[in-house]
């Protein structure tokens, strides 16, 4: 991670030094340091680090109130906190407040590093997730329909959700949890769900009752083989599906979820799916 920008948050030139010299050594970039608040709100403007390191004992301030400062210039800054205090309370106080890892003095170089990596890699490891999974699950559900009911399936729209809608008569919704948790939606009328559903089985269902089971089992597959791909292409995502949730009748209203999420609409023999799909990127999990 050669290149990326730390400023350093202490009123210490020791620990300062200590840290400086362990961050260089590893091939991080120290930018600048600051002692008070109002160095760092300065520092932070001027050197837009990807990293701060900060102490909690500050002179006219604390490590909370400058992590609070940065973040108001810039929320997607991470901080590590490096501390001599450390225990429950403060801990929690310092999740409360975004910090990305936390600490204690004396400070250990291999513990440092690891936290610094851990921390990066997590952006860049959503990163990576945002820019894939939209075509995964797309990739998936066009292979879904083909193996299942040997037909194609093309899309014919796609873009950003951004308001509720009402269901076209059935949805059907699988959280993902991992690394990143998530959703996947897909929505259809109850016509197309019974044809679908008679492609899959072969047959005539017997029912609503089995229309939507073999669309639970459906979505369930088509989620499952999108997660499968993503984590064979980077273990660190592992990605799991939940048992899905069905919603269905007249008038469903669906929410828009708390983070982004793309649709695509797809035409198929049966009638047209929607696929819905997104993560959000959370917290840092630590301690």
């Amino acid at each position: 991670m050669a290149g990326i920008k730390v400023v350093i948050v202490d009123d210490s030139s020791f620990s300062i030094a200590v840290i400086r010299g362990i961050l260089e050594e590893n091939g991080f970039e120290v930018v600048g340091e600051a002692g008070t608040l109002e160095e760092v709100k300065e520092v932070v403007r001027e050197k837009k680090p990807s990293l701060v390191t900060m102490d909690i004992t500050l002179p006219g301030t604390d490590g909370l109130e400058c992590t609070r400062a940065i973040h108001e210039i810039d929320k997607d800054i991470k901080v590590i906190v490096i501390s001599s205090m450390m225990d429950d309370e403060i801990v929690k106080e310092a999740k409360d407040n975004k910090v990305s890892a936390y600490i204690q003095k004396p400070v250990d170089a291999e513990e440092l590093i690891t936290a610094v990596n851990r921390v990066l890699a997590s952006d860049e490891l959503y990163q990576y997730l945002e820019e894939e999974n939209f075509t995964v699950f797309k990739e998936a559900l066009m292979d879904g329909v083909n193996k299942m009911t040997k037909t194609l399936l093309t899309f014919k729209d796609e873009y950003v959700c951004e308001q509720e809608y009402i269901s076209n008569g059935m949805t059907i919704i699988i959280g993902i949890i991992g690394k990143f948790s998530g959703s996947v939606l897909l929505d259809l009328s109850k016509e197309t769900a019974a044809n679908l559903a008679a492609a899959v089985l072969r047959k005539e269902s017997s029912g609503s009752d089995e229309t939507i089971a073999v669309m639970g089992e459906f979505a369930n597959i088509i989620a499952g083989n999108a997660c499968s791909i993503l984590n064979k292409k980077n273990k660190a995502l592992g990605l799991r599906v939940a048992p899905p949730s069905i919603l269905h009748g007249e008038s469903v209203c669906i929410s828009v979820p708390d983070f982004n999420t793309k649709t695509a609409v797809s035409e198929s023999k049966y009638g047209e799916i929607l696929l819905n799909v997104g993560f959000k990127r959370g917290e840092d999990k630590w301690m």
